[in-house]
């Protein structure tokens, strides 16, 4: 049997700021590379400035690489695909005036989803979210995990395959991280979508993930793929486990020197 395709298929991008020339000029990606499965989610990390949010948004069609290719689905990436990508971004991007309802069907209405489907599939994505009871608030009445929560409901409700999710929970404390984490990876466990989500912090990409991407300095390249060998839904038990301390660890190994080259320092001897 032929292998099924991936998902997503990233070759040999490469995307640079500023014209030729200019002191200012930024190469954010040389030469990235990397292949999706389905229902596979992948989170990418790396020091600042690697290109990591630059590699979600040219898959996500909001941006053309100046080379490479990607494709989606086997189809090569020309533009924004609402029909088939989502965004998750880690600012809040709920109308104020807007209810959590009305929040969750705006995506549907760009989408062009009837107006007799919305009403419903809105109701529904907020459940899967644990947000019924907050249907008719505003988002000054959530907090910021609520809120987050109900962005990814709003992402849900669009009911693409595919789920790109900019570190969504930055702004959130450690411990509710944590415990969001948790729900997601239950919330997405059921979900059965392909995710690409990046984060800065470790443990959240080895608690999550199915494999995650390990980033160069800029220009960024993709340095190795860690495999995170745990079923989902991840439970509490993995999170103070030896196996996701370990795996943490060796990303940590990856990117000190990745790291430290961003900070203009030397790398680090041996047994440093």
């Amino acid at each position: 049997m032929t292998p099924a395709a991936p998902a997503i298929r990233v070759q040999n991008v490469s995307q640079t700021y500023g014209a030729a020339g200019d002191p200012r000029r930024v190469v954010a990606l040389g030469g990235a590379s990397l292949e999706i499965a389905r229902g596979e989610m992948v989170c990418l990390v790396g020091p600042s400035g690697c290109g990591k949010s630059t590699l979600l948004n040219l898959i996500g069609g909001l941006a053309t690489p100046e080379s490479g290719n990607i494709w989606i689905d086997g189809e090569p990436v020309r533009g924004p695909q609402p029909q088939k990508v989502a965004f998750v971004f880690q600012e809040s991007a709920l109308f104020p005036w807007r209810t959590i309802q009305e929040n969750v069907e705006l995506g549907m209405e760009f989408q062009g989803v009837p107006v007799s489907e919305r009403a419903s599939r809105a109701r529904e994505s907020l459940a899967t979210a644990g947000l019924s009871a907050f249907a008719s608030h505003y988002p000054r009445q959530l907090s910021g995990g609520m809120k987050q929560r109900a962005q990814l409901a709003r992402a849900l409700a669009l009911r693409t395959g595919i789920l790109l999710m900019d570190e969504p929970f930055a702004a959130l404390d450690e411990q509710t991280r944590m415990v969001f984490g948790e729900e997601l990876s239950l919330l997405l466990a059921n979900a059965g979508k392909t995710i690409v989500l990046v984060t800065h912090s470790l443990t959240e990409a080895v608690f999550l993930a199915d494999r995650v991407a390990v980033f160069s300095a800029r220009p960024g390249r993709i340095k190795q793929i860690v495999s995170v060998d745990e079923e989902h839904p991840r439970r509490q038990s993995f999170m103070t486990s030896p196996k996701l301390a370990q795996l943490r660890n060796e990303l940590y190994d990856l990117l000190h020197d990745e790291i430290r080259s961003t900070m203009n320092l030397p790398a680090a001897e041996p047994g440093q």
